[in-house]
């Protein structure tokens, strides 16, 4: 699929500097960067802080219901996107909703970003946490707290560093996932210049008004920032740590 993109627009001459650089320096476009960028970051790190508590409580304690949360957890994964987003805006049709929207405006603004990216990476960060949860042995935890450690401490000084990479592997696969989410941005955030417009929505609106070239070089630049982030996260050892 890459080198069908790279072969398209080197086919259409977008790979010409003078060309690329006026895609590049597009107000709209240095818009949709910025705030891909920071979306991404900021929902990523927001995954893994909500995964590691429950990554880490779902692989380690039985209780009855735990096979529904199981499920439950993993529904935005299975979910189609449009789907979330149209749950997302339903429920900020609701007295809950409209109650928050009196205190933080959250539809058509930076926060509806944020949350439609969120409600999916947030699921992918969880499913990757238990999995390294499932992978430390409990015998650490269990010698910890024999030595006098309480839970708590067992858990920040011995387990935590244990997770560490996988931390990073989930924090790469939420911010990988939020970068390229659509579905729920478009249909919660909707697709607003300067305002909710992100680099998938900016390939939609080059499209809608006919511009295929601004739509390929948006793509390549996706590719190109996802592939750096993901090769310095790479070079940390954040991956191999976590899959090793």
């Amino acid at each position: 699929m890459i080198l069908a993109l790279l072969l398209s627009l080197t086919l259409r001459g977008v790979f010409r500097p003078g060309e690329m650089l006026g895609f590049l320096n597009s107000p709209p476009i240095r818009y949709a960067l910025a705030l891909s960028l920071g979306s991404s970051a900021l929902t990523a790190v927001l995954s893994v802080v909500f995964a590691v508590p429950i990554g880490y409580f779902m692989s380690r304690f039985r209780f009855p219901g735990k096979a529904f949360i199981d499920a439950l957890l993993d529904i935005p994964i299975v979910l189609p996107p449009m789907v979330v987003g149209l749950g997302l805006l339903l429920f900020f049709m609701t007295p809950i909703g409209k109650g928050i929207e009196e205190h933080v405006r959250v539809t058509n603004a930076i926060p509806s970003v944020v949350l439609a990216q969120l409600t999916v990476a947030a699921a992918f960060a969880v499913r990757m946490m238990r999995s390294v949860f499932e992978r430390v042995d409990p015998r650490l935890e269990q010698v910890a707290l024999t030595l006098g450690c309480s839970r708590g401490q067992a858990f920040f000084q011995v387990i935590l560093p244990e997770v560490a990479p996988g931390m990073l592997a989930a924090w790469s696969l939420s911010w990988a996932r939020a970068i390229g989410e659509f579905g729920p941005v478009l249909l919660f955030a909707g697709a607003t210049r300067y305002r909710t417009e992100v680099l998938p929505s900016t390939i939609y609106l080059e499209l809608a008004i006919g511009n295929l070239n601004g739509a390929l070089a948006v793509s390549l630049l996706m590719v190109a920032v996802s592939f750096i982030v993901l090769m310095l996260i790479r070079a940390g050892g954040g991956m191999r740590g976590a899959m090793g």
